[in-house]
């Protein structure tokens, strides 16, 4: 079957049972500072599972579109990729798995025909501690509609629960979690003993593929670390588009299903270079296949290559494409040809990426074209350095492949050490990805003392602008770790000195005051009647948690805010600190940045 057949397939099946069609939700979220791309199906409908009524009723159904930035260094093999789309439906306190699970089952052997003897399922296997005990309901489902022990597999939390933080201890609490059942589809093709003696579904050799998973959230985690049931159970089912289809053909390489045909003969045709000759020519294509697609999306829904945020990424992907097809000997330009064909096949799901195709030759043309320049002003910088080939700072500082810095070494008779330089990026990249991963913890990047007494800062900074620049200012994004404080806000000027300092003045002041900060929770209609600074484009549920820097009745600031935070902002002052602005700036349109410190 081709993708669009799939989709299709998959959106009738459950409108005939009930569900409303959703279309798909922006790949950049909207009025979302906290993330950067739409990962997942449930991103969108977090409110919703959480409690908040949906306006579309209780069953729903779409086709996400979806990007995930950490697993750009996994594509190569035969099912990662960044860009695919998550097919979903959800029940918002109405059915539960004796509807889902026979639904699902029931889709993919009649309506995709996949064989039943090559459908694997898993199940959690209990966590004693908690209380929450084996899902023998689940399996006894599976078993009810002829699946055999066999194939029905136990595995603990860290394989068979969903939370958004993790495993039931990570969870904090008030969050809520639930069991899931995973589906695999077994390509049958041969197990690799690296990684491990036996083949299960869980292993990573390749041959059990994942391409569905029914999410049970019914629980919600207490104060005393126990678990409760909730009073609306929900389910929330995401299955990978891409995978779907690469089962209905039997073959365990994603890259071969129909969306990938057109620009991979072109990528042939242009190389003289066969797809799957080798094993690294197989890696090659995919990676500029996988990356073009990714481009050709995150450019019709606005991004440009740039040096921060989405930008950053669009260009990483884009630069990296251009590399691998050098090394398929493709030197003329062919990304935005690639991205022609996409524009094409993907034209009547998604008719804004038809109409940006455009947008989407030049901006690729024209950042291929910049690239190779780099590399030309990359490889002046190599000659400079003569004998001391600094092969990180080539990458970072000018974008040059460390491939190359190697290959022209070694030409020279010059012997790197790869592995240190690999070291050093690896480094590198860790840091990036930390950055990354606190935009999904709120902007903090720990819970360390001075963390969270900058997150405090945070709070009295922003209230400050606001009544020094007007009631208009509302936080736009954050970033805080242990050495300082970052916040994005509205204001469509920029800050003159004389209105920083009366900032600064403002905050220092309410730290002197030794004001005490306090956490109530209490219904969001009445937070935001008692005027509670919240996320712009952010939605809530019913009941919510703000910090009151204050009393709640006479508080300086208020914000929707699940914490942590200091209990009195004299703690910011301890050891003779001040606080101190370091740099106003614009980030982008209508949008200034402050970095500050306590120092």
């Amino acid at each position: 079957m081709t993708l669009g057949e799939v989709r299709a397939a998959y959106i009738a099946f459950f409108k005939e049972r009930g569900h409303t069609v959703l279309p798909s939700a922006p790949i950049i979220p909207e009025g979302d500072a906290t993330t950067l791309f739409t990962s997942s199906g449930m991103q969108p409908l977090v409110p919703y599972l959480m409690g908040k009524e949906h306006p579309e009723g209780v069953r729903l159904v779409n086709a996400q579109t979806c990007f995930r930035a950490g697993d750009v260094e996994e594509v190569g093999d035969n099912r990662h990729t960044t860009f695919f789309e998550m097919l979903g439906n959800w029940s918002l306190g109405d059915y539960f798995k004796h509807e889902q699970l026979p639904w699902v089952y029931e889709f993919l052997t009649k309506e995709l025909g996949l064989p039943k003897d090559q459908l694997h399922f898993s199940c959690f296997a209990g966590h004693d501690t908690l209380g929450i005990g084996k899902d023998t309901e689940a399996a006894d489902i599976w078993r009810s509609l002829g699946v055999s022990d066999d194939h029905i597999h136990f595995y603990d939390a860290k394989k068979n629960w969903w939370s958004r933080a993790g495993t039931p201890e990570e969870m904090p609490a008030g969050e809520i979690g639930g069991t899931d059942s995973e589906i695999f589809f077994d390509f049958g093709t041969p197990h690799d003993p690296a990684f491990g003696p036996t083949c299960h579904p869980n292993c990573d050799c390749g041959r059990f593929i994942e391409i569905g998973n029914s999410v049970f959230i019914q629980y919600i985690k207490n104060a005393d670390g126990s678990f409760g049931e909730l009073p609306k159970k929900n389910v929330d089912f995401g299955g990978g588009l891409e995978r779907m289809v690469a089962a209905t053909r039997g073959d365990v390489d994603m890259f071969r299903i129909d969306v990938f045909d057109a620009p991979r003969a072109l990528l042939e045709a242009r190389s003289g270079v066969a797809y799957g000759a080798d094993a690294n020519t197989t890696r090659v294509f995919r990676i500029i296949l996988d990356h073009i697609r990714s481009a050709t999306f995150m450019i019709a829904a606005g991004v440009v290559p740039g040096n921060r945020e989405q930008g950053y990424v669009l260009r990483r992907l884009i630069r990296r494409a251009i590399r691998e097809a050098d090394t398929l000997g493709i030197k003329d330009a062919v990304l935005a040809d690639a991205a022609a064909s996409f524009t094409e096949v993907y034209g009547d799901a998604y008719p804004f990426v038809h109409a940006a195709a455009g947008k989407i030759a030049e901006e690729l043309t024209k950042e291929e074209q910049k690239f190779r320049k780099t590399l030309v002003q990359g490889l002046k910088e190599l000659e400079k350095m003569g004998d001391a080939i600094d092969a990180f700072t080539l990458l970072t500082t000018y974008g040059f492949p460390i491939e190359l810095t190697e290959e022209i070494a070694r030409e020279r008779g010059i012997m790197l050490s790869m592995d240190a330089v690999r070291a050093q990026i690896e480094a590198h990249k860790a840091g990036s990805r930390a950055g990354a991963e606190q935009k999904f913890a709120g902007g903090l990047a720990d819970h360390s003392e001075q963390t969270v007494a900058y997150h405090t800062a945070h709070h009295l900074l922003l209230k400050a602008l606001q009544l020094v620049l007007g009631s208009e200012v509302h936080q736009r994004g954050s970033n805080i770790t242990a050495e300082r404080l970052r916040i994005d806000f509205s204001y469509g000027a920029k800050v003159t000195p004389e209105q920083l300092a009366e900032v600064e003045r403002i905050v220092n002041e309410k730290i002197d005051e030794g004001l005490p900060v306090v956490r109530t929770v209490l219904p969001r209609a009445e937070a935001e009647q008692l005027g509670a600074e919240h996320e712009f484009g952010a939605t809530y549920p019913d009941t919510v948690s703000v910090y009151s820097v204050g009393e709640l009745g006479s508080a300086f600031s208020l914000e929707f805010c699940g914490g942590p935070h200091v209990e009195n902002t004299r703690v910011l002052g301890e050891g003779g600190k001040r606080f101190k602005i370091l740099k106003e700036e614009a980030s982008s349109a209508g949008v200034r940045r402050i970095k500050a410190v306590l120092q």
